[in-house]
């Protein structure tokens, strides 16, 4: 098992764990004789309801955007482009750039196939650029559940 693997997991129990004591604690509180207690009570059950959504749902897009590079890797289809960083871990902005155009130029020109949008995440992760990267994949999960449906 993968480092990355190893903390999601103990991270992820964590979290569950957490949330079971919050969610026992705001039982307690439920019971409570004043209405201002069980209020807060009532509250702290709706917060690790929220919580156990959102580890899911983080989950579920780990587990998607694993599979999809899996099969990507399978059909050979990673890019093997490495942008160039100084010792800072600044990017080199021209190469970024040029890749950028590049796979941009794929999803635009074909926007159909997911691998597009996979690779399209996969530059904006190399230039981290998490929120794009999340996004592309996201759509990149999504158009291959509608290929295969």
């Amino acid at each position: 098992m993968s480092r990355t693997r190893i903390g999601v997991v103990v991270m992820a129990a964590l979290l569950a764990l957490y949330l079971v004591v919050v969610g026992l604690y705001a039982v307690r509180l439920v019971t409570d004789p004043l209405p201002v207690v069980q209020a807060m009570g009532w509250a702290l059950i709706l917060l690790p309801l929220l919580g156990a959504w959102a580890l899911a749902a983080e989950l579920r897009f780990g587990v998607q955007a694993e599979r999809l590079a899996t099969q990507l890797e399978a059909e050979g289809g990673l890019p093997d482009d490495e942008l160039p960083a100084s010792a800072s871990g600044r990017l080199d902005r021209e190469r970024a750039d040029a890749l950028f155009a590049r796979y941009k130029a794929e999803v635009e020109a074909d926007p159909e196939p997911w691998q597009n949008w996979f690779r399209l995440a996969l530059a904006y992760d190399g230039a981290r650029d998490r929120r794009r990267a999340r996004w592309a994949t996201r759509e990149a999960i999504r158009r291959e559940r509608d290929a295969r449906a």
